[in-house]
């Protein structure tokens, strides 16, 4: 029998969405699911992330945060 491998799709607890316009731009952060605010910079996800129990080790383990829009350095709108 030939089983199918499905390819494995993480569910990190922390998103931080698109540059939104603003001044300064942000992104819209989620953890859990649910919008938790606005970051401004990438120190803003980390305390953020503090703030709710998170320990962030590796911005770039995307088991851990899923940039969406961008990675980690993409603050403004391009």
């Amino acid at each position: 029998m030939t089983e199918i491998a499905s390819p494995h799709i993480s569910h990190p607890r922390i998103m931080v969405l698109g540059v939104q316009p603003g001044t300064p731009p942000f992104r819209i952060m989620e953890i859990d699911g649910e919008v938790v605010g606005e970051a401004k910079a990438l120190t803003d996800v980390l305390e953020t992330a503090a703030a709710y129990g998170i320990t962030v080790h590796d911005l770039d383990d995307p088991e851990v945060v899923r940039w969406v829009g961008g990675d980690k350095l993409t603050w403004t709108l391009r």
